[in-house]
């Protein structure tokens, strides 16, 4: 499946639409997100924040990270579903959990990160890209410079 994707809490209470592809998507194995996770990973979309719409009351949670950010998970307060995550080191994404998207959305795991802290007994897929911790931030997009002209009468 393609955007738009859509997406709801076990008990509906809280709604999600989404109006464009993910940037990445990725399989987490930081202690973090095994809490959250009933021990295992999460596996998540990341999107960017405008292009995910949500109708319903979200409760919130937070830690620090180990970079020094602030790590904000947001869920349903009725049902306790998670819907997504937010780094105060990028407000401007969401990284929104598979579990919160509906069935058929068709999206996979890119990566695997903080493959470190997985538990002996994890199965990674070898054949995916993976990090033994948070794998480095992506670089702005740059706005190409506008080509120079020669100088006049040369």
């Amino acid at each position: 499946m393609t955007a738009p994707y859509s997406g709801r809490c076990a008990c509906g209470a809280v709604t999600l639409a989404i109006s464009a592809e993910p940037m990445t998507t990725r399989q987490c194995w930081c202690r973090q997100c095994q809490k959250i996770a009933a021990g295992g990973p999460t596996h998540n979309a990341i999107f960017a924040a405008e292009a995910v719409a949500i109708e319903g009351t979200l409760a919130s949670g937070g830690w620090q990270a180990a970079s020094g950010n602030t790590l904000t998970f947001h869920f349903c307060p009725a049902c306790g579903t998670q819907i997504y995550g937010q780094s105060s080191a990028r407000p401007h994404l969401k990284t929104v959990r598979f579990g919160a998207l509906d069935a058929g959305h068709g999206l996979e795991p890119e990566v695997v990160i903080w493959t470190d802290d997985a538990p002996a007994w994890a199965q990674i897929d070898p054949a995916r890209e993976s990090w033994p911790q948070q794998p480095p931030a992506q670089p702005p997009a740059q706005t190409p410079a506008a080509p120079s002209t020669p100088p006049s009468g040369t």
